[in-house]
């Protein structure tokens, strides 16, 4: 067997893929420009992101097309869906705070 320093060659590789990991989680860790986002939080969805949100968070309605109308419109507005198919609202702030004029929620 090859050896560096004394080492066996194999003992080497292992202390260089341990030291390898360390700095590549290090570098995940310390990454600033991230912010973290809750699931469900407001901001935590795109644009595009918003039909698939709104099908799931309907799926256990009897009034489906009323709830992927305003689901979708909601999430829009505030680019996140609460987490589940009812409730949970609290999850974010702009999706619950939505009313309509008679002052009941708008967003399902």
């Amino acid at each position: 067997m090859a050896c560096f320093f004394g080492l066996p060659t194999a003992f080497v590789l292992l202390l260089a893929f341990v030291l390898v990991v360390q700095v590549s989680s290090v570098q995940l860790t310390t990454n600033s420009d991230a912010t973290y986002q809750p699931m469900g939080g407001e901001g935590s969805l795109r644009p595009e992101d918003c039909a698939k949100a709104c099908a799931y968070r309907c799926s256990a309605t009897a009034h489906k097309n009323n709830c992927l109308l305003f689901c979708n419109m909601c999430c829009k507005k505030c680019l996140c869906v609460p987490s589940g198919t009812y409730g949970h609202k609290e999850e974010c702030p702009c999706y619950n705070n939505w009313k309509t004029q008679e002052g009941g929620p708008k967003c399902p």
